[in-house]
């Protein structure tokens, strides 16, 4: 419980009378925080807080990796920036190696005090302006460029070049590219650079460098978790997109041993994704990067193992055993798989020998910077295309999405489609299909045909991008798992409806043939694809697991 005395002995309460005194001791929450636990992490609701005992130290992360920008002692104020201008914390707060209490204010409680005593207002006013001006303020920490940990050298149109880039930045790696051909490449790259048969390269800053990477080495010399570190978990989640975190975030606050297997970076399609604007919380939507980090940093920090570039080679149905490439066996109690779906490739004339050098299935937003000034087409009518359309008409001169059906109305959000229609540079050619590629070191032009008149037409094209629909990536399960007529995973109900299950039980909602085997996300068969959907069911996952653990116990 916290002290009208404690709170007279802040310096920043000193005008405030034993009345008002007493009016904040009565509303303010008394908190004690363990080593390590966040008071208010990075992006939290505005509270003002007061350090009563231990330490505070304030940390940003950069790079996935948590940098301490500063620090609090007993009686100092932490909040104070929200708290003034009505945002959400800039960075987190979190208990140093100590334990620590602090007391928390709401924002109506302080604001109540503060209409009685002006005075209060004006000085956290000021310990704001402070906080946030010079170089040691919020506003150096803004100014200050993030360090790159690691430069790339590549060139533009090399498709390997491009996975390594998309492999970085979807992992929150930041990194400098250097062209080969630029005018300043060897300064960038810090020497002479490699020829072009060692090409791409790159050089972990203050570590090694590397020719022609695998992802997995990559990973390991920025520190990446590859390697599992228990031979047994309670709970094995296969695929690190949102139904994956949402389930390891889950998992791991019940206190359950927990890892996570992504064979390529976190996300899934979802990370992929320009902005996200129906997902629940975020008014003003949400990019896919955005989204799939934040949640990562959730699931790590509450003690999940996130390992990248791991594959999985084989379940055993019957052991629950998890073999991994490179001959790994973990042992899982529950099994949850969230693999997610494939982007679906098209076998037209000129698209093998061009993907990668100007055709691309998906996008990460961050190509959009490489479509400066070009005409580049999309080719899909769903939310994902719509979404990239939007995002690459900032950078791009023109954008052209080409569908098959007659009208994107019908298969793209309305909000979506009246965006599309305010945007000068967005057209779209209807009853229209890619039916050739053209180019000789990377995309210049593309044949379309249109459906209704058969009539072939040349465009010049900068930039390929095709968002077409999505497979199952199922073709690895053992045969013991049922799946529908498109490779989807069956579960609850459709389990026993197939005749694949053999329990006298039945099986739970998202349990598949197997029992302690769930499934999630867009690997599950079920009408419904939407990121929102599948951080549901990763959490429901977890807590079916949970009632299979109980029931197997009992």
């Amino acid at each position: 419980m916290v002290t009208a005395d404690e709170i007279d002995g802040v310096d920043v309460f000193a005008a405030l009378g034993p009345a008002e005194r007493e009016q904040l001791a009565r509303a303010a929450a008394d908190i004690r925080l363990a080593p390590g636990e966040y008071a208010a992490p990075d992006g939290s609701e505005r509270a003002l807080f007061v350090l009563l005992e231990g330490r505070i130290e304030a940390v940003k992360l950069v790079d996935g990796i948590e940098r301490v920008v500063g620090e609090r002692h007993p009686r100092e104020i932490f909040g104070e920036v929200p708290i003034a201008l009505g945002t959400v914390f800039p960075v987190g707060f979190r208990a140093a190696a100590e334990a620590t209490r602090v007391m928390r204010i709401e924002p109506k409680d302080y604001h109540a005090v503060a209409a009685l005593k002006p005075d209060l207002g004006k000085e956290i006013g000021k310990l704001a302006s402070h906080r946030m001006g010079g170089l040691r303020g919020l506003q150096g920490l803004a100014s200050e460029p993030p360090p790159p940990r690691a430069v790339v050298v590549g060139h533009r149109w090399d498709p390997e070049c491009m996975e390594l880039r998309r492999f970085l930045d979807r992992n929150q790696i930041t990194f400098r590219w250097a062209l080969p051909d630029a005018p300043n490449a060897e300064e960038e790259w810090g020497g002479p650079l490699p020829g072009d048969g060692d090409c791409p390269a790159i050089r972990v800053i203050g570590g090694k460098t590397v020719v022609r990477p695998q992802h997995r080495r990559v990973a390991e010399l920025l520190g990446l978790a590859t390697e599992a570190s228990s031979a047994e978990y309670d709970a094995v989640i296969v695929g690190a997109g949102p139904a994956g975190l949402a389930a390891a975030v889950h998992s791991a606050s019940e206190g359950r041993r927990t890892i996570v297997i992504e064979r390529q970076a976190p996300g899934g399609q979802a990370g992929t994704s320009s902005r996200i604007e129906n997902y629940l919380g975020f008014p003003a939507g949400v990019s896919g990067d955005e989204l799939a980090s934040r949640a990562l940093q959730q699931a790590r920090r509450l003690g999940a193992e996130i390992l990248v570039t791991r594959s999985i080679t084989r379940i055993d149905a019957t052991t629950r055993e998890v073999h991994l490439d490179g001959g790994d066996l973990l042992r899982a109690r529950t099994i949850v798989l969230a693999c997610g779906v494939a982007w679906r490739h098209l076998s037209i004339e000129g698209f093998d020998r061009l993907v990668g050098k100007g055709i691309a299935y998906g996008a990460a937003r961050s190509e959009a910077p490489n479509t400066h000034g070009l005409d580049v087409h999309i080719v899909g009518a769903g939310n994902s295309a719509g979404q990239a359309a939007l995002f690459f008409s900032n950078h791009a001169k023109s954008v052209t999405i080409l569908c098959r059906g007659e009208s994107l109305e019908k298969s793209m959000s309305r909000y979506l489609f009246d965006q599309l229609s305010t945007r000068p540079n967005i057209h779209w050619l209807p009853k229209t299909e890619v039916v050739c590629a053209h180019g000789d070191v990377s995309l210049e032009a593309i044949d379309v045909r249109n459906g209704a008149t058969a009539e072939t037409t040349r465009l010049e094209s900068g930039g390929l991008f095709l968002f077409i629909g999505a497979d199952a990536a199922t073709e690895w399960l053992p045969p013991e798992i049922a799946l529908d007529n498109h490779g989807y995973v069956l579960t609850g109900p459709d389990v026993r409806k197939v005749g694949r299950w053999e329990h006298e039980r039945d099986p739970y909602l998202l349990e598949t043939s197997v029992p302690g085997l769930f499934a999630a996300g867009d690997v599950r068969s079920s009408p419904v694809k939407r990121v929102a959907a599948a951080v549901g069911e990763g959490s429901m996952a977890i807590a079916f697991a949970r009632q299979y653990l109980a029931d197997s116990e009992r």
